[in-house]
Formats: structure tokens, C-alpha cells, sequence
């Protein structure tokens, strides 16, 4: 290995997760120690991650800008809710400024990583256009977050083959497609579908939702109204903070509602839905799921667009199961036919835990299914390991930027006591459980893949950013760890 590029860390992915890592890295080392190499290695073509690969008409965040946004870089536009081309150009420029760009290697998909006790580091094989590399690390830490993007989840939509229309899915949305008076059909009920309808109407298309089950949405306002004024007051970095506290704790507190009161968020919603679309009909027809808030993911809707669209008969959304797609539309389980000339399948997105890539410790596979997660973010067994987890119940990024100072912290330790290898030690008798609180069906079709978490600290992922803040910042880096030179 000797001949090979050495770096002390290597980042894989280049979207949210991996600038906000080379952030840290850049920032945190201790100023009495050699700087550290390190290089973020990304497979697309380009930075930004999810928000390069999604160009489906109206993508946009589901979490306000001031929490998914840096912490370090203030979000400042005047949409709190932003569409998908401000949040690339966000990113990008981040990476620009803080001189992360020049550290990327587009087009570098990392294919297989090899741990090797005898000389503590990883091997890790990289594919490029010019064929296949290897160079080797101290520390792997993946940013590439847990969805598939080379593959969508097809759940095998009866006589699709027989439609004589247009099929597209949201994920490779064709520049080319004007849905303008044309009927579309957009099968689904999640995020992704939530935002299309709108958007499809909008573009001038005769939009349909069909939906098996309805989904818990709620309106939020486009622009924060509090936050812009707090930033009329305050330098951009005090009113950064001040408005990320505010939703912060907002979004804590809806959480909280829905696992002590889900009784009372459900009346809330629903009063919610019923004032943006004035008929108790609709929304109990098509907007009352039979689960509890947050169950589920919670879907969001920027000033209620999704409601003004059905209220004002620009779009429309019927809760049925599909029996068979014909030449001409859907053939619905009732009997009714849906006519269609385009047909979205927004039926879900795949999980691919470590993007993919092939993962041992010494010749032996690590099968993700089998891991036990430390801190929401290194694996039991695993050394010189980590994987950046965001949360389900709110901003992504909120638990990212913890995972990464985290780890920062951990890489100081290290290097004060010349430690070379840090492997979590999980206790005996402890009691595995899933590591997403979600009955959501991307999280149960990959039950099988999903490491699984512990039942108290550190092995517990908690929903829950003011505990997590407390122990990533400040805890204990050697409780439950085990080091070695």
C-alpha cells in the first residue's frame, strides 16, 4: 500500500452532507497538529447531490432554509421554503467560498472499501472515466446519504406496459416534456408527488393524484415572516441563528405533539386541510390518513399550494388502488377508468445504505443489516468508520453538522494521544432496535439493509437535536469506544 495516495480522511459525496463535512475539516483541526489531508470523492458529474440529480417541475425543500441550510452560512434569501435551483446555487457557492470545490474529484464513485487491521487503514477502490484506482485512508466517512440514485423503487404498477402514454419518473425527469393540456397522472401521495401536482397545473396539465392511502400535510408559508424581519434588525449571522433556534424548536415541538397528543395534531391538521380547501368532504375523502402524524413522514406544502390547486379545480386526487393500467389510462379497483396521456410514477425512492459500497473488515463483508450504529453515526466492530445520518423528523442537515463536529472531535482525540484506530465496543445484552422510527414503506422495504441502533446512549439515534447537540458536542468521544495505536 505504500505506493498508493494516503489521505487522513476521505469524504464520498459531494451534496449537503459532504460540503458540511469538508467545512469541518477544514476548521477544526487543532492548530498545534499537521494539517490533515483529506478529499471529498463524488460520483456525479457535479456538486450538490440530491438537489443535482432532482429536476422534476417545482422541487423544492421540505424543510425551512435556516435549519437545512449551513450553520455556517446563513441562509438568506427571502424564501424560507426554496425551490431546488436556489438551494444547488446555495451549495455550490458555499463550496466556493470556503475553497471546498478544489477539494472534490468529480466523477469518482467509490466501489469497495477494505479494512486492513495490519497497516490501520482502509483500501478503498475508485471507478472514473479513465478505469479504476486505489489509494487508501485513516478515516472513511461516507456523505452520500441513504437513497439509491441510480434506482427508484418500482413497485411493478399492474398493465404498465400496456399504456400507450407517456411514463415518467420524478427522478429522471425529462428536460423535454411539456405536460401543458395534456391529462397527467401522478401515481403517489408522498413528497415528491405533493409537489408535482402544483407544479404540473402550473405548467398548464390536467393533473391528477392517485393515491392508494392519504398523507398527513401541512402548510407552511413560503417566506418566514419572522425571520425576515429579525434579519432587517440583526447582522446576517445573529438573525441566521436566531430564526434556525426558532424552527428548531418548532419542529421539536410538533414532533413531541405527535408522539404525546397524536389525537390533537391529527385535529389540527385537519382543520388545517379543511380551511385551505373549504370542503370537510375532500378532506376527509383524501386527506385523513388512518396512521397517527408522523407515523409517517409529514409532507409540506408552501402556502398551501397543493389545496389551492384542488380547491380551485386545477388539479384533482382521487384515493383509490389501481386494478390495471390500460392503452388509454388507469382502470381504477372501482371499475372507473382514468384517461392519461402522461403517467408520473412517483411511487418512492429505494434505500442503498453506504451508497452502495462494498464495506470488510479484514477479508470479511460487513453486511449493513448486521451493524449496530454508535452515535447515530460509526458502526459496532467497525473501525476508522463513519456514516452521516440525518433526520426523519426534521431538517437533514441539523443532524449531519452534529455527526461531522462530532467526528472532528473524535479525530482530535486522536490525534493528542496518537491513537490510529477507533473502533465502537457494543455492550452484551444490549437490545437491537430499527434505526428509523418510521412506518413509511421506503423504511420497511428495507428493513433487511438498515443497521439497526441500541436501546439506550450512545447506541440510541434519538429524533431529537437538543439531546443530540448536548452529546455530540460535549459527551464523552471514548465512552463505549475502543483505541489503539
Amino acid at each position: 500500500m505504500s505506493d498508493l495516495e494516503h489521505l487522513d480522511v476521505l469524504v464520498v459525496g459531494a451534496g449537503i452532507s459532504g460540503v458540511g463535512a469538508a467545512y469541518r475539516l477544514a476548521t477544526s483541526s487543532p492548530g498545534s497538529a499537521p494539517a490533515r489531508t483529506w478529499a471529498v470523492l463524488e460520483a456525479r458529474d457535479a456538486i450538490g447531490g440530491t438537489w443535482d440529480l432532482f429536476r422534476y417541475p417545482g422541487v423544492r425543500s421540505d424543510s425551512d432554509m435556516m435549519t437545512l441550510g449551513f450553520p455556517f452560512e446563513p441562509w438568506t434569501d427571502p424564501d424560507a421554503i426554496a425551490d431546488g435551483d436556489k438551494i444547488l446555487d446555495y451549495l455550490r457557492a458555499t463550496a466556493d467560498r470556503h475553497g471546498i470545490t478544489e477539494r472534490v474529484r468529480l466523477g469518482h464513485r467509490v466501489v469497495a472499501a477494505e479494512w486492513s487491521s495490519a497497516d490501520a487503514r482502509w483500501l478503498v477502490t475508485v471507478e472514473h472515466a479513465g478505469g479504476r484506482d486505489r489509494l487508501t485512508c485513516g478515516f472513511l466517512y461516507l456523505c452520500s446519504g441513504y437513497y439509491d440514485y441510480d434506482r427508484p423503487h418500482d413497485p411493478r404498477l399492474p398493465g404498465l406496459e400496456d399504456f400507450g402514454g407517456c411514463v415518467v419518473h420524478p427522478q429522471f425527469w425529462p428536460d423535454d416534456l411539456d405536460v401543458a393540456g395534456r391529462r397527467v397522472v401522478v401515481v403517489g401521495s408522498g413528497a415528491t408527488a405533493v409537489t408535482l401536482v402544483p407544479a404540473l397545473a402550473e405548467r398548464g396539465a390536467d393533473v391528477t393524484m392517485l393515491q392508494r392511502s392519504p398523507t398527513w400535510i401541512a402548510s407552511l408559508p413560503r417566506r418566514d415572516r419572522v425571520r425576515n424581519a429579525l434579519q432587517r434588525v440583526l447582522p446576517p449571522r445573529a438573525a441566521g441563528s436566531a430564526a434556525r433556534w426558532k424552527n428548531v424548536l418548532g419542529a421539536l415541538g410538533v414532533y413531541e405533539l405527535s408522539r404525546r397528543r397524536p389525537a390533537l395534531l391529527r385535529s389540527l391538521l385537519s382543520r388545517g386541510a379543511m380551511r385551505a380547501l373549504g370542503s370537510s368532504e375532500l378532506v376527509a375523502d383524501h386527506f385523513t390518513p388512518t396512521y397517527d402524524p408522523w407515523d409517517q413522514r409529514l409532507c409540506v406544502v408552501p402556502d398551501g399550494d397543493l389545496f389551492a390547486a384542488v380547491r380551485d379545480g386545477r388539479a384533482h386526487v382521487v384515493t383509490e388502488t389501481i386494478e390495471s393500467f390500460t392503452e388509454g389510462g388507469v382502470r381504477l379497483g372501482s371499475g372507473r377508468e382514468l384517461g392519461a396521456d402522461v403517467v408520473v410514477t412517483a411511487t418512492g425512492l429505494r434505500i442503498r445504505i453506504a451508497g452502495g459500497i462494498a464495506l470488510s473488515v479484514d477479508g470479511e463483508a460487513c453486511r449493513t443489516g448486521d451493524l449496530t450504529v454508535y452515535r447515530g453515526t460509526m458502526f459496532a466492530g467497525v473501525p476508522n468508520l463513519a456514516m452521516c445520518i440525518g433526520y426523519v423528523n426534521a431538517s437533514w442537515t441539523l443532524r449531519a453538522d452534529l455527526a461531522s463536529r462530532y467526528l472532528c472531535r473524535l479525530l482530535d482525540h486522536m490525534d493528542r494521544h496518537g491513537w490510529r484506530v477507533a473502533v465502537p465496543r457494543a455492550p452484551g445484552g444490549m437490545v437491537g432496535r430499527p434505526l428509523l422510527p418510521l412506518r413509511s414503506g421506503y423504511v420497511q422495504r428495507a428493513a433487511d439493509e438498515l443497521p439497526q441502533q441500541g436501546d439506550g446512549a450512545p447506541w440510541l439515534m434519538r429524533q431529537n437535536y437538543l439531546l443530540d447537540r448536548r452529546d455530540m458536542l460535549h459527551g464523552d468521544v471514548t465512552e463505549g469506544m475502543s483505541f489503539a495505536r
